[in-house]
């Protein structure tokens, strides 16, 4: 496999996006020379579904997989020394197209708040919603469901559709919902480039920690509902998986306690600023241990 370090550009407000929506974007990340190129070479082998050939070519790797704004994102997300895709498919669209494809997750997806690898979407050309785009669901990375079960589903509200400029990147959580939306274009193929990228360090809370931000107190950044989302669960359920994801990827896992109520990272809407949250993970605390840690075990048990 091979690898990359580089430095991590994202935030704690950008990582906790990613926990919370299960997808960043990255509008423009690879530089037009690159996707003209590439585009190029989609023309002159229209059969092609597979470009891992491509990924022998250095303009290929350093410019679409290892491009600056997304090779500090995944360095973010998934640590030193992360690995590269061994394959780079292309999905061909071609236009017209009036069915969508059915909403799906792609096999074997693992439901789970660790996040050990990332599945990427790049934009090799100027892409609309008349052309087909992938559809994704936000927050839809932790639903508990198979293809089998969600690709009943038709339109669903508050979806995201992968448009933009060439050059844009979707970086998403392998088990998000995702179907290609229903093309009314005519006379155009649209070019998807999909591929894959893997941890192979353990997790830290290494990226770009802001002192303006505090995630003890900053709890409505991992509220779905306060992002623009529709509720699908019960309340509050997405902010707990979020921080639990979040506590996972700074490598504390064992620190976080689903506790309910108003607990951390229950969302703090107007709360004097002075006060802090119940059953912040200590780590995120800043004055040292906390003498109690707060649990709340299931009723039910399975033994």
């Amino acid at each position: 496999m091979h690898t990359h370090d580089c430095e991590p550009t994202l935030t704690d407000r950008q990582v906790i996006e990613f926990c919370r929506e299960g997808f960043l974007t990255l509008e423009g990340a690879v530089e037009a020379g690159v996707t003209d190129r590439a585009i190029e070479y989609c023309h002159a082998h229209p059969e092609d579904r597979e470009l891992s050939v491509l990924l022998e070519e250095d303009w290929f790797v350093d410019g679409i997989l290892l491009a600056p704004a997304v090779a500090g994102a995944v360095r973010s997300l998934l640590g030193a020394g992360f690995g590269l895709s061994p394959f780079v498919a292309n999905h061909i669209g071609e236009c017209p197209d009036p069915d969508p494809l059915g909403w799906h997750v792609d096999g074997g997806n693992v439901h789970t708040f660790a996040l050990n690898y990332l599945q990427v979407f790049c934009l090799p050309q100027d892409t609309t919603v008349e052309m087909g785009p992938t559809e994704i669901l936000p927050g839809s990375h932790f639903l508990l469901g198979q293809s089998a079960l969600v690709s009943r589903y038709g339109a669903i509200r508050g979806t995201r559709m992968c448009t933009g400029p060439a050059g844009t990147v979707y970086i998403t959580c392998y088990p998000i919902w995702h179907r290609r939306y229903r093309a009314t274009a005519t006379d155009c193929t649209r070019h998807l480039f999909k591929y894959n990228y893997y941890r192979n360090s353990p997790p830290r809370r290494d990226w770009v920690v802001e002192d303006s931000f505090d995630p003890a107190h900053h709890t409505d950044d991992f509220n779905h509902l306060n992002a623009g989302g529709l509720l699908m669960r019960r309340n509050f359920l997405d902010s707990y998986d979020a921080a639990h994801m979040y506590m996972w990827l700074c490598g504390r896992e064992e620190e976080f306690r689903y506790v309910g109520g108003t607990a951390w990272p229950a969302p703090r809407g107007n709360w004097p600023a002075h006060f802090r949250n119940y059953a912040v993970p200590p780590s995120l605390s800043g004055n040292g241990a906390v003498p109690y840690q707060p649990e709340a075990p299931p009723m039910l048990r399975h033994n």
